[in-house]
């Protein structure tokens, strides 16, 4: 496990679609481990492959480890399946543009399918913060930045 420096807008690899993950492997949870770090380390909530350099779909979220009770989860290959039609605005800020907010309108709540690091397939309703989070980094994986993103 390693903290990772993180890759700064306008970086291209930031920029660029990730290539799917196809191998479940224990290099994939060395880079799953590193993201993580990297997140703690940086003080964030969430944070996407490429935002370490690496142009592959994955990212982790932990919404709650600021309140102390942490919650780490890694996604891989995340697909949003289902979207409220209800959307939201959001003040998000990105690990990759320091210092600054950007308002994003996103969908209100987003079903969201993922594999675990065994490879397992996963399904589940993200709604509020953590909604915004899942949206954002997966995001990433498509090479769209907040700044792209931004509420009218």
């Amino acid at each position: 496990m390693a903290v990772r420096p993180v890759v700064l807008a306008p970086d291209p690899v930031v920029s660029r679609r990730c290539a799917a993950v196809e191998r479940f492997d224990g290099a994939l949870g060395e880079l799953a481990m590193d993201l993580l770090q990297t997140l703690y380390a940086a003080e964030g909530r969430g944070l996407a492959a490429p935002q370490i350099g690496v142009s592959a779909r994955i990212f982790v979220t932990d919404t709650t480890w600021k309140a102390g009770k942490p919650s780490p989860t890694v996604f891989v290959n995340p697909e949003i399946v289902a979207a409220s039609e209800n959307t939201a605005i959001y003040e998000e800020r990105c690990l990759s543009i320091p210092d600054r907010a950007v308002r994003v309108t996103r969908p209100a709540w987003v079903d969201l399918r993922w594999c675990a690091l065994s490879g397992e397939v996963r399904q589940a309703r993200f709604d509020g913060f953590d909604a915004v989070c899942v949206q954002h980094e997966r995001d990433h994986l498509d090479g769209i930045l907040i700044t792209e993103a931004a509420a009218p």
